[in-house]
């Protein structure tokens, strides 16, 4: 075998459900912030490096399974690689390591009464983008992967992108959307603000979209950042983007003080209030998830109802609400100052995206 796999190769791999053990050697603090679906893991980073493997002989590896070693760079896991294949072990390491693995993606399908919602999820990041399928024209909402994904995504299943669109401007990911736009030949839609400085279209609350037989109302929720927006699609779906999540909220603090926070997180209050006014069979789809994806069939969502009850005593009060935001924010994502400047110019930068977009999000507040 190589000495190394790269990420397309161990992405179809799992996608494929084919035999393969991914060995994680990180320390205990880096697997905690991400990891990969399925991979077991021995804290030997510290070990590897001093020339110490003897830890890896104690890992039950099924036998004549090839073996995927992983850590942050791909560096000391070449190390286990190698020291794996002294022990008669197949094995292989992860090339750029988790690092390269943030942009790891898979897909999973769910019909509507008029639409088919194609989720994809870029795995080794947690961001979740849409492609909405009706008739025969497509929409794709919060792209963070490579534009041609989207295009063959469309392409392989009859249907041409007319419309592409972002929630809000964002922090933790580049967005892909703008240049979407440009190779799809789509038109590029974006909430009512004046920060990007682009051409686009703009969404205003209660603008409407058609698209094959379905129709997108924007709904204003801001909070997050000021000019989030929730599209709500034949009143079945509601792609929420970071306003709210599966079992959480949106963080109010990016580039805000305390006051600005509490500020915000008021109106994130009354945005989230306005989003449970609607039907509670109405299904939730996310922009992030906070935990690695499996390649499994089972789409990230869940009724607006079901979300409401578990959350129902964080809306007992706006000045509660506002408490409980501020004593959970978690640390602010790395490199969203630069990551947000970027998306405002609508510039793709000549650098290692990975590097810039290194480290798990850090969106919701649960």
């Amino acid at each position: 075998m190589d000495q190394q796999i790269d990420v397309r190769t161990l992405r179809q791999w799992l996608e494929e459900k084919r035999p393969v053990t991914v060995l994680d050697v990180r320390l205990d603090e880096d697997r905690e912030q991400w990891s990969i679906p399925g991979s077991i893991h021995i804290n030997a980073y510290e070990a590897l490096k001093a020339g110490q493997s003897d830890l890896l002989s104690n890992v039950p590896l099924p036998v004549g399974v090839p073996v995927v070693t992983v850590c942050n760079r791909g560096i000391v896991s070449e190390i286990a690689a190698k020291r794996l294949v002294e022990m008669g072990v197949p094995a292989v390491s992860l090339k750029g390591g988790m690092q390269a693995w943030s942009l790891a993606w898979n897909i999973a399908e769910m019909n509507l009464s008029q639409m088919r919602v194609i989720q994809v999820r870029r795995t080794g990041k947690g961001c979740l983008s849409y492609l909405l399928c009706s008739g025969d024209e497509a929409i794709v909402i919060d792209a963070s992967l490579e534009p041609e994904l989207y295009v063959e995504l469309a392409g392989q299943r009859g249907f041409h992108i007319r419309y592409v669109l972002d929630t809000h401007i964002h922090a933790d990911h580049l967005s892909r959307s703008k240049r979407l736009a440009e190779v799809a030949s789509a038109e590029l839609w974006l909430p009512e603000q004046d920060r990007v400085r682009f051409p686009h279209h703009v969404l205003r609350d209660r603008s409407e979209l058609r698209f094959g037989n379905s129709v997108l109302r924007a709904i204003h929720t801001p909070g997050h950042t000021s000019e989030s927006t929730c599209y709500l699609v034949d009143c079945q779906a509601l792609f929420t983007g970071d306003t709210l999540f599966l079992s959480g909220v949106g963080r109010p603090d990016l580039h805000a003080d305390l006051s600005q926070t509490r500020e915000r997180a008021g109106q994130l209050y009354h945005s989230l209030k306005k989003i449970l006014d609607l039907e509670p069979s109405v299904h939730i789809f996310p922009g992030h998830t906070s935990a690695p994806v499996p390649f499994n069939a089972d789409v990230l969502t869940a009724r607006l109802g079901d979300i409401a009850a578990q959350l129902h005593e964080w809306f007992l009060s706006e000045e509660s609400f506002k408490k409980r935001i501020i004593a959970r924010i978690p640390p602010t994502p790395p490199n969203y100052t630069r990551i947000t400047e970027l998306n405002e110019a609508g510039e793709s930068p000549e650098v290692d995206l990975t590097e810039l977009e290194a480290g798990a999000n850090r969106c919701a507040i649960s």
